[in-house]
This record gives structure tokens, sequence and C-alpha cells, in this order.
């Protein structure tokens, strides 16, 4: 039978105790282990691995001994409680020998969980899930997850109070970034928050989301477009003796206002872009980047980005100016511009 959308984040939060299989394939593995994981926990619980109720075992090793899925699946453990056979890196070629498996198990055999990657709809193992009345076939897509497994991911990290907005934050974030990595900063915003009782918010959110810009060339960024011509000579000074290459600050300056722009020019007006800014900006960074992209507006935009592309283009030719004076200048006049 085939599990999809919410049905099969329920299955995998809690499964049914007496299917005979399982099958999760995708193309992105992480994606089909994090799956996996939780549903082999939710299976025999926290000690079944340590108490011998899981069996672990690879596509190769069943081409060179067919036997050993069964013999696995029939065996009696010491510990009572259910048992869990699992085949990873599985492929069409062992869809005869976990045919039989599934055909033959009965009432308190271990459950069979079998793991794969990206699979047609003409393939062998995956028709063979699909078709069965006990066993189950999920497919793993790259598709954004759910509010729904949203939400479960963050209860499980213990995160239950949260802010309107820092969830609007959240559920950005997810869609941004791999299971993986949204399961660790779900985490971290759990230690964050530890023996604190108030609600999760936006700036909560920025302090523990991943790190896209330095601080330092995020500090230049923001004086630059906020036309604080003043404080470039001395951010500049920093920056120099911190080692940043002007072309690397050059690109840090293009790709700040290329998402200006970007969002200047949305359809729905800046606000809209922002919020569709992929990695996603958060807290008092979103804020502050939608009243830079208002301020200076498309058009003028347009001119700034002219302006960053003359820069590059004369940071890399031949030129013998010192290259941080010509980065340091264009910043200024970059700073300049928005108080025509």
């Amino acid at each position: 039978m085939k599990l999809g959308g919410a049905a099969a984040s329920r299955f995998f939060a809690r499964p049914e105790p007496d299917f005979s299989g399982l099958l999760i394939f995708g193309a992105d593995a992480m994606r089909v282990a994090l799956r996996r994981q939780e549903v082999i926990a939710a299976l025999i619980g926290p000690e079944g691995e340590s108490e011998m109720r899981l069996t672990r075992m690879t596509a190769g090793e069943l081409r060179k001994d067919p036997a050993l899925v069964q013999d696995a699946m029939k065996a009696q453990g010491f510990f009572a409680g259910p048992r869990v056979t699992f085949v990873e890196e599985a492929g069409d070629g062992i869809a005869p020998v976990l045919k039989s498996a599934v055909a033959e198990w009965q009432a308190g055999d271990a459950l069979l969980v079998v793991t794969a990657g990206n699979l047609n709809k003409s393939s062998a193992l995956r028709k063979l899930f699909e078709t069965h009345p006990n066993a189950y076939a999920a497919g793993i897509y790259d598709d954004p997850p759910s509010r729904e497994e949203i939400e479960a991911a963050l209860a499980k990290a213990g995160l239950e109070a949260i802010d309107r907005d820092a969830m609007r934050d959240l559920l950005a974030l997810a869609r941004a970034l791999d299971p993986g990595d949204f399961r660790q900063t779900a985490e971290k915003l759990a230690l964050y928050k530890f023996g604190d009782a108030t609600p999760l918010t936006p700036d909560d959110v920025a302090a523990c989301a991943p790190a896209t810009i330095e601080v330092a060339v995020d500090d230049i960024l923001h004086v630059v477009a906020e036309a604080r011509a003043g404080e470039v000579g001395p951010l500049m000074r920093r920056l120099e003796g911190q080692g940043i290459n002007p072309v690397t600050l050059c690109i840090g300056v293009m790709r700040h206002f290329r998402a200006l722009h970007a969002a200047a020019s949305a359809p729905g007006g800046p606000a809209e872009g922002i919020a569709r800014m992929r990695p996603p900006i958060f807290g008092p960074r979103r804020d502050r980047m939608l009243k830079q992209a208002q301020g200076w507006g498309m058009y003028r935009l347009e001119q700034a980005l002219g302006l960053i592309t003359d820069t590059d283009l004369a940071l890399r030719s031949r030129a013998r100016a010192p290259a941080m004076a010509v980065m340091e200048r264009a910043l200024i006049r970059l700073a300049m511009l928005n108080r025509r």
C-alpha cells in the first residue's frame, strides 16, 4: 500500500504494530535516513537496539546470502518486545528475496524495514510493497515539509511556547534547510531556551539560525545601505586588519544589493519580496533589509548595482590602484547615492 503526505507522517510517528514490511525510498539519502530512524525508534523504543531487537543488513549481504533476511525475521530474541529487520541500500536486484520474506511473514516475526534510493513507478521493489495488502511503501521527496511535520519536529525538540512571528520564521527556515539541519537548529533553540518559560521570539530564531554572512561584512553592508557614509572608513580599516579580500567584500555587497533589488521589484511589494528570499531572512535583519529596500526603491538600486559591477570589474583588472582603496571609494559613493 502507498503512504504519502500527512498519512505517511502519522505512520512514521506511530506505526501500526502488525505490518509485514515498510519500504522508504527517495533521492535524498538524509531525508530517507531521518524517516527510517523515526519509524524504527517508534517500533522498538529507545532501548531496542541495545536489547538486540534490531538486525541490520545491506543489500550486498543479501545478494551473497539470501537467507539472511528470513532468518533474522524468524529468529527469537532474549528480550521481549517488537523486533525489526532493517535492510539498507536496497534495489530491484533483491526484490525476489524480499518478496519471499514478506510473503512468509507471520505475527510475531520481526517487522521488515527497507530503505532505497530513488525508484521509478516500474520498480519491482516499489511494486512489491505498494501492491502487498500488509506492507507499505513511502516515497520521500524534496517537497517542503508541511506545517504538521514542522510542528512535530519542534515539539520533539521541546519547543512548545512559540510566538506567532517566531513560528513564521521557523516555517520559512524549515523550508530552506535540509531536514537534518532544521532538526539541529530546533535542538539548538531548545537548549537556548532551556529554563526560560517565555515564548520563543523572532530574535531567538535569528540568534540560532545558521549564519549565511560574516558579521563583520554584514555590518558594512548595512552601513552602506543605510547611507551612513561617515562610518565606512573605520569599518574598512577593521575589515582590512582582519584580512578580508576586497573582491570577497565586493561579492558580499553585490549579493546584498541584489537581494534589496529583488525585494523592491517584487510584484507584491518589498515585504513580499523579503518573505520569498532563499535562504530566508529572520528577525531584526529582515526588518532592517525591508526598510532599506523601501528607502532605496527599485530604480536607485539598479544604479547601485551598476556601480558595484563597475567596481568588481576594476578590482579584477590589471589596474595599479590599491584594491582596498577602490572598494572603499565605491562603498562611500554607494552610501552617498541614496542621499540624493
